[in-house]
């Protein structure tokens, strides 16, 4: 196909030939000088028509004189020999006492070379400002003069490829993404029963889940071209670049079939159509139209799959989601206690890793934890190990990495006065003891008074014994008293309260608030859910809440809200006036020691482990208990009576 030539060069011919012409006239004089025989300005000389005349020493003699009332030049060249003689001497000495003026000067010869070099410096600058200036800003990376080619890059594994050996925790997307790979390499295997592939697959998961990790293994895999690109590459400031990218992106793949295209955070371009502010019709609409028509349009495509992600998949327009499109849509949930167990086996590969190490309690210890926080967490803990010059990595530094994920980087230098961190010491053990002794709460695993993070002054790490996915409400309500128990221990010990409990009551109202209009466990107001949270695409996430209730209904809701977290507080308050001769001693101990075990307090308050939480211990009868000191007989006469 011929290739139109760029605008860019064309502009670089003209200036270039403009410049040309005139250092062209430069070099040489523009003035127009006649030359003449030497006889004939001899004869002029004679005439005396001669007005100035100027004598250069390589023998070139100009001259000028009046014709029809114009000066006009002349010039006329001798040998340097005549100059010097004495005829051509008395010449001149003749013209100067007739008033005409005379002057000898050097010849320019030197000047052809001064122009000469005048024109070729320039011209190299310029050469040089096109080849490194101009040529740069014509490449495909600032896409100055080819923005609608498809910046989508082709990967090319560089060293080990990665496979899907090195994804854990999502083994049921791994199955799902097999399938797109048999097809790519034997495309007969499905045709011989009838089925097709999927056109599209999009990943849906939270941040961090591994969906970029999962698509890059399937390029390992298939071992097929495999083009990558971002949502927001496709839109500019043009109209119709985003369209146009489009097109040659589909273009290249169809050219490389069978391919893969991979659209990372596709909600960039796929958003709902027609749902902006003051219209829909605008850039990111019509290249989402042309990724539609690629997809499945009357032009059909043949061994090109379409894989996207995203973590907002409730934004997608619905077109795109429909069958012939992305019709396959795979799940990347945060992995279990056994997949995150894995994951971390994966990411200590090739790491000195202590073999005590046990992988499988670190993997209890990081509920929620994602592949990224894994992987952060293994990263800080290799870290610490290099900083505290050990040849192994132990179980100190894990600990010490899983409170940095958690909370931040311990500040040490942050030094509280002794009133402050004592207050800060009674929150932590009001929250910890809360949760040991109540039963549907979170196991505590440890409390702390180190400053961390932003502005954590200390923290207690309650962790869940196992993976939940469903919540009753005795456990909401025992982790309500839990979240409260901090604020219920400085009013308890100090008799007034603090500003450390700003973030626990916003996340109790929150929770409680939930309790009754969302999940209806309001005995009041019934399983009834009230209100409903709409999200604008284009205007945030969650940023209003349509009431479908009254006035009347809106005050029961804030009344059991209200009564829903009093009622928690004062089972914390209680807790803490129970325990409290205790807690002035695990006060101490862990302001001395700065951060204990969950279990440490345990014992210092007195309570018996029982599974998963701590409770106090049974206390005896009076009666039965002296009855253990008495001789059988007696012990028997008295149960007669």
């Amino acid at each position: 196909m011929e290739r139109r030539p760029r605008f860019g060069m064309i502009l670089f011919y003209l200036v270039f030939g403009i410049f040309l012409i005139i250092a062209l006239r430069g070099l040489y004089p523009s003035n127009e000088i006649n030359t003449v025989q030497y006889s004939e300005f001899i004869h002029e000389l004679e005439l005396n028509n001669i007005e100035e005349m100027v004598i250069y020493d390589d023998g070139r003699v100009a001259y000028s004189k009046f014709v029809s009332g114009k000066p006009k030049a002349y010039q006329t060249y001798v040998s340097p020999q005549t100059l010097s003689t004495d005829q051509f001497q008395t010449l001149i000495d003749d013209l100067v006492k007739k008033g005409v003026e005379v002057r000898y000067e050097k010849g320019n010869d030197s000047m052809f070379w001064v122009n000469l070099l005048g024109t070729i410096i320039p011209l190299a600058i310029i050469i040089f400002i096109w080849f490194f200036a101009m040529r740069s800003l014509s490449g495909r990376s600032s896409q100055a003069f080819t923005f609608t080619k498809s910046p989508a890059k082709k990967y090319i594994a560089s060293g080990k490829k990665v496979s899907f050996k090195d994804v854990a925790g999502v083994d049921e997307a791994v199955e799902e993404l097999k399938d797109a790979v048999s097809y790519l390499k034997d495309p007969n295997v499905f045709s011989e029963t009838g089925a097709r592939m999927p056109k599209g697959i999009l990943l849906v998961g939270p941040p961090g889940t591994g969906k970029t990790l999962l698509a890059r293994a399937v390029a390992g895999e298939a071992d097929v071209p495999f083009f990558f690109i971002s949502g927001s590459d496709f839109v500019e400031l043009f109209v119709g670049v985003g369209a146009a990218r489009v097109r040659d992106l589909f273009a290249q793949a169809k050219a490389n079939a069978p391919s893969i295209i991979f659209i990372d955070e596709i909600d960039a371009v796929g958003r709902h159509r027609g749902a902006g502010l003051g219209g829909g019709h605008d850039e990111r609409e019509q290249t989402l139209n042309q990724i539609l028509v690629e997809m499945d349009g009357f032009d059909e495509k043949s061994g090109v799959i379409v894989m996207a992600a995203t973590n907002r998949p409730d934004i997608l327009d619905r077109a795109l989601l429909r069958p012939g499109r992305f019709d396959k849509k795979i799940s990347v949930d945060p992995p279990d206690v056994k997949g995150r167990a894995e994951i971390l086996k994966i990411h200590m590969r090739g790491k000195p890793v202590d073999p005590d190490i046990d992988v499988w309690l670190l993997a209890k210890r990081t509920p929620g934890f994602v592949g990224a926080d894994l992987e952060n967490l293994v990263n800080e803990a290799a870290i610490l190990a290099a900083r505290r010059k050990r040849k192994l990595i132990g179980a100190s530094e894990f600990d010490e990495a899983i409170d940095r994920v958690i909370a931040g980087p311990a500040k040490k230098s942050k030094v509280m006065n002794p009133r402050e961190k004592r207050v800060v010491a009674y929150h932590e053990l009001g929250h910890a003891l809360v949760g040991l002794t109540l039963p549907n709460a979170y196991p505590v695993h440890k409390i702390s008074v180190i400053p961390r993070g932003v502005a954590a002054l200390g923290f207690t790490q309650s962790l869940p014994a196992e993976d939940r996915y469903l919540n009753s409400k005795t456990e909401m309500l025992d982790n309500l008293a839990q979240i409260l128990g901090g604020r219920a221990a400085e009013e308890v010990v100090f008799g007034e309260i603090t500003t450390g409990a700003a973030n626990d009551l916003e996340k109790a109202t929150t929770i409680a608030r939930a309790m009754v209009c969302q999940l209806g466990m309001s005995e009041r107001l019934g399983p009834i859910a009230w209100g409903k949270e709409e999200s604008e695409v284009f205007l945030g996430r969650e940023l209003t809440r349509m009431r479908n209730y009254s006035e009347e209904i809106a005050s029961e809701i804030d009344n059991e809200v209200k009564k829903i977290v009093l009622n928690a507080y004062d089972q914390a308050k209680e807790i803490i006036i129970k325990f409290r001769d205790k807690l002035d001693e695990a006060a101490n101990d862990l302001i001395e020691k700065e951060t204990i075990t969950g279990k440490e307090l345990a014992e210092i308050v007195g309570l018996v482990e029982e599974g998963n939480y701590y409770r106090e211990p049974e206390v005896e009868d009076e009666n039965e208990a002296n009855a253990d000191k008495e001789p059988k007989a007696v012990r028997s006469e008295r149960k007669e009576v």
